[in-house]
């Protein structure tokens, strides 16, 4: 029997891929439809069994090591339990029905993270995003091929994606199929792949996304954009695009659900005659009323100044936490009026009262329970 290696014209430490090559270029020279010779034929058929053995890691190990052709391994001169599974099953990576694989697939997805503003989650935000991914080809459209060329039909498969091979099993000899190692199963090749994408039909860019993000969004939170995502290979369909939110902080407010909440620091006098002032929320000037008497640790709210909440319309509130000032430096008349105005109201002493973990410990169990 002829020597495997020299049927393919190949050495015997070529790797994989040359033999590949070179069954490919030996087959499309040998195939009966394109050489109808009976030599032609009768060397095509050791062409292809020589690559059947080549290509098979374990096959080849054995012809390697003197096993004959390396086709019938096993007790008694049997293919392995490997082939019987293939016989019922196909070989691993085949089409089932005989049909060819489609070159279009569907596109990855993508992950983009996106920073906000607190004012962009109190009102929504439309944004363009850049984003690096794949695109469908411009030169070719997704054709994988040169503009005035096409794919042609594969002369090994003859378009079906398979090949067929006898297998002698346990229970005589069988007829497996596997994709045609010279299309790789598509059923057809492309002899002039665009030089644009590489036959791929699909190439690197940088494009917008335009996304209205809506209000309400929280860190960590992904949206959704359907068909936003990498193009398939051959111009298959796109994958998706998910926006990851991350929200900034803010110097002035911070949030709890739909609310904002924010510190107002009132001067002594003030919180003991009460005031009227304006503060800048997100969304504009408001004006708010400080009480006569009013306490470190007050809560005042302002009703529909929060965060519109994702999936609904009504607003949250703006809730101002009151933290009051005490003058650390008076000078002789101040000191003395606060003097006078301590003997006529006599406030009692200092004492013990209630526990309290602080300013901010209160303040933050007044915007809790308020």
């Amino acid at each position: 029997m002829a020597d495997h290696y020299e049927v393919l014209g190949v050495s015997r430490e070529a790797t994989p891929d040359e033999i590949k090559k070179a069954y490919r270029r030996l087959a499309r020279e040998l195939h009966p439809d394109v050489n109808p010779g009976e030599e032609a034929s009768e060397r095509f058929k050791l062409v292809t069994h020589a690559y059947d053995v080549l290509s098979d890691p374990e096959q080849r190990a054995r012809y390697d090591m003197g096993g004959g052709d390396g086709a019938f391994g096993g007790a008694g001169g049997f293919g392995g339990f490997g082939d019987i599974f293939e016989t019922f099953f196909g070989a691993a990576g085949g089409q089932r029905g005989g049909r060819p694989r489609s070159r279009r697939e569907r596109g990855q997805d993508a992950l983009v993270r996106v920073t906000l503003d607190l004012a962009d989650v109190v009102f929504g935000v439309h944004r363009d995003i850049e984003v690096d991914t794949a695109v469908l080809c411009e030169t070719c459209q997704g054709s994988c091929c040169q503009p005035g060329t096409q794919p042609v039909t594969c002369d090994v498969c003859h378009g079906s994606g398979q090949v067929q091979r006898t297998v002698r099993s346990l229970l005589g000899n069988m007829v497996t199929s596997q994709p045609c190692p010279s299309c790789q199963g598509y059923g057809t090749t492309i002899p002039y792949p665009c030089a644009t994408c590489q036959g791929q039909g699909r190439a690197r860019a940088r494009r917008t996304v335009s996304v209205d993000i809506p209000a309400g969004v929280e860190t960590g939170l992904r949206l959704q954009l359907p068909g936003s995502g990498e193009v398939g290979p051959a111009g298959g369909p796109n994958g998706d695009l998910y926006l990851e939110v991350t929200v900034a902080s803010h110097d002035t407010f911070s949030r709890d659900g739909d609310d904002l909440l924010a510190t107002l620091e009132v001067s002594m006098t003030d919180a003991i005659l009460g005031t009227t002032t304006t503060i800048e929320s997100l969304d504009g000037a408001v004006p708010l009323e400080v009480r006569a008497g009013v306490q470190s640790g007050d809560v005042l709210t302002i009703k529909g100044r929060g965060i519109t909440p994702l999936r609904g319309t009504q607003r949250g509130d703006l809730r101002v936490g009151v933290h009051v000032v005490t003058p650390t430096r008076l000078d002789a008349r101040e000191r003395q009026l606060i003097e006078q105005f301590a003997a006529k109201t006599k406030s009692p002493p200092p004492h013990l009262a209630e526990f309290h973990q602080g300013l901010f410990a209160k303040l933050r169990d007044r915007f809790r329970n308020g």
